[in-house]
């Protein structure tokens, strides 16, 4: 069967969009002879310059190609940094935009056979927090839940600095803060709702084992990132699954590796129950499913981190659609209405802890554009700011 082909590429737009007061996102898109647009996301804090000087070094690889015929397989090869990847991830994603677009399908529909149409979700509420007392840690869990999640994922231990170190202990009143706001999260949601607990690579052994036993009566679903994710605490981790496991916690983490050879040493080492790819960083969508591949065969979760912009919320949809074994898709929650507003309110809503995969040509979205413009202006997220947006959850009911 002949399939329709895209025109070739002839522009690459960047985009550095400030959304919060923390938050930038970074966004790609790429222009075909017809008008046509592809977007990407690489939204990587902290990191714009770097991603600006790779996706200059890399835009050869896409300029007068169609976007069938786009192949960064040498620029991955390449890629040193995680920007490099983020760069190299954003745009294979705006290409399999057009490729969709030519076609008139959908992205999951490109990648293979769709095993799913609606995608089973959790709430990350933590960027989208104003108070981090366990009352406010409490109402944002609240609201998730009310907005149609039955799983939330928390950061509870802001001041823990411990980052893997043996020389360090932990301090008691630090790690008491963290189980504070864990259990006043728990009392909020009640025991039906899963939860979450992301550590941030701050514990090290000793407060990773002092965590997992003092919030056990908690229920936790999983720890993740209790510590630096380096060759020399590979058997830390396997051990803290252990410990986990033995009172019914998995243990998740790999959210910022790249390519399935960057998962491949945690999983022989059996590091994790569940390990968290993420679109923006691995490599591309065909990583993204040889990812997914090599955990089924090591009897890992596949749970892709997606805590960022609408775009890489969009592509992690269609990906989830069509893996053969999914745990669940990440989402920002609450940060910003303009999750929402910069694709012109396309995105489906979480119903009962599932968001259906996005439908028509493509990813389902584009940037609005005056919208792209103002944010990109200096001062553009301040005037947006002050006309009062509704600070809306995204991607709820």
């Amino acid at each position: 069967m002949h399939l329709a082909k895209s025109s070739p590429i002839e522009r690459i737009r960047w985009h550095q969009l400030r959304v919060s007061a923390k938050t930038v996102w970074s966004f790609v898109e790429l222009i075909n002879a017809e008008g046509y647009v592809g977007v990407g996301e690489a939204t990587l804090g902290q990191h714009e310059p770097q991603m600006r000087a790779a996706l200059a070094s890399f835009e050869n690889a896409v300029i007068g190609r169609a976007a069938e015929d786009v192949d960064l397989a040498l620029q991955s090869a390449s890629a040193r940094s995680l920007p490099e990847f983020a760069v190299v991830s954003a745009l294979d994603q705006a290409a399999w935009d057009l490729i969709a677009q030519a076609r008139g399908i959908g992205v999951a529909a490109a990648l293979g056979a769709m095993q799913r149409e609606r995608v089973p979700a959790y709430a990350n509420i933590n960027r989208g927090m104003t108070s981090r007392t366990p009352q406010g840690f409490a109402a944002q869990a609240r609201c998730a839940v009310a907005d149609g999640f039955r799983a939330i994922k928390i950061a509870p231990f802001d001041e823990v600095e411990l980052r893997g170190r043996t020389d360090a202990k932990p301090d008691a009143w630090h790690i008491d803060a963290g189980l504070a706001r864990i259990g006043a999260v728990r009392e909020a949601i009640g025991a039906d709702v899963e939860l979450m607990v992301d550590c941030h690579w701050r514990l090290n052994r000793d407060a990773a084992e002092a965590v997992l036993k003092e919030a056990s009566p908690h229920n936790l679903y999983w720890l993740e990132c209790p510590v630096p994710e380096t060759q020399e605490m590979l058997a830390t981790l396997a051990h803290l699954r252990d410990l986990a496991n033995g009172i019914g916690v998995r243990l998740a983490g790999c959210e910022q590796m790249s390519l399935a050879s960057g998962f491949a040493p945690f999983l022989r080492a059996g590091a994790y129950d569940v390990m968290m790819p993420d679109a923006k960083y691995v490599g591309g969508l065909r990583e993204m499913l040889r990812v997914a591949q090599s955990f089924a065969a090591h009897g890992v979760a596949f749970s892709p981190h997606n805590p960022s912009g609408p775009v890489c919320h969009a592509v992690s949809l269609h990906v989830c659609a069509v893996v053969p074994a999914l745990d669940r898709l990440e989402m920002q929650y609450a940060e910003t209405s303009l999750f929402d507003e910069l694709v012109d309110d396309v995105l489906p809503r979480a119903v009962h802890g599932e968001i259906e995969v996005p439908v028509g040509p493509g990813l389902g979205l584009r940037l609005n554009a005056r919208l792209t413009r103002e944010l990109a202006s200096c001062d553009g997220f301040a005037r947006h700011a002050s006309q009062g947006a509704p600070h809306a959850a995204p991607g709820a009911t």
